[in-house]
């Protein structure tokens, strides 16, 4: 499974129809720390200037990233989808039951690119930036029929699907042919898959939770790792 996913990520990377801009800043930053504040006096007793001055600019930037847009707590439920995110990775994990017998898991990115698009307003000039988030959604029924995979596209307002892939439990091949780009599949077959992927709650609805489930993880994760940096410095 790890390397079809790499596969997906690498054909959604190269996907023409979606396109996102790699973000220069997007590696996920490692969620909330406790901050160990030591007496300011006895530290620079203990540490060069140089050490010194970078813990100060650490402690402001943590403060001001604390105070500024201070994160919540994070949903662990989204509809019938339960969230598992672990702290300091770039990914996180959803998973419900659908019926009887289908298990469907859900991996999504951080933010991992973005779109240029015009400005809404009066004047309508200049660009905004979309945020794009990677998602990978597995269906599987758990006996020997095959399981569903869909490659999507999250964006602040819709959940656009990329790819669709057929998975041989247990016998996928070296090199799998992973089907043609969705925009390039029959208008019908379109619009049935988009269907059966909204009766099992993968929909623009989703989407929206998951860019704002995803901008309250970033700056978990920036203050995390401002954290752990300055940890390490202390050390």
């Amino acid at each position: 499974m790890a390397r079809l996913i790499r596969i997906a990520q690498t054909t959604l990377r190269n996907c023409s129809s979606c396109s996102p801009k790699t973000l220069i800043n997007g590696q996920p930053n490692p969620p909330l720390l406790q901050m160990h504040n030591r007496p300011y006096a006895s530290e620079a007793l203990s540490t060069s200037p140089l050490t010194a001055n970078i813990l100060r600019i650490l402690r402001t930037e943590i403060e001001y990233q604390s105070e500024s847009a201070p994160p919540h707590q994070p949903p662990a439920k989204f509809d019938s989808f339960a969230v598992e995110d672990r702290p300091g990775e770039q990914w996180i994990t959803m998973r419900r039951k659908f019926g009887d017998t289908e298990e469907i898991k859900i991996e999504v990115t951080m933010f991992d690119g973005y779109e240029s698009v015009p400005k809404t307003g009066d004047d309508g000039s200049g660009e905004d930036l979309r945020l794009h988030i990677s998602v990978l959604v597995d269906i599987s029924k758990g006996d020997a029929s095959n399981d569903l995979e869909f490659l999507c596209s999250a964006w602040p307002d819709r959940l656009e699907v990329q790819k669709v892939y057929v998975l041989h439990r247990g016998r996928m091949p070296a090199k799998p042919y992973l089907g043609p780009d969705f925009r390039d599949v029959n208008e019908e077959i379109q619009q049935k898959l988009r269907g059966y992927l909204d009766a099992r709650g993968v929909n623009d609805e989703l989407s929206l939770f998951l860019h704002q489930y995803m901008m309250n993880k970033d700056r978990i994760e920036l203050i995390r790792w401002l954290g752990n940096l300055k940890l390490a410095v202390e050390k």
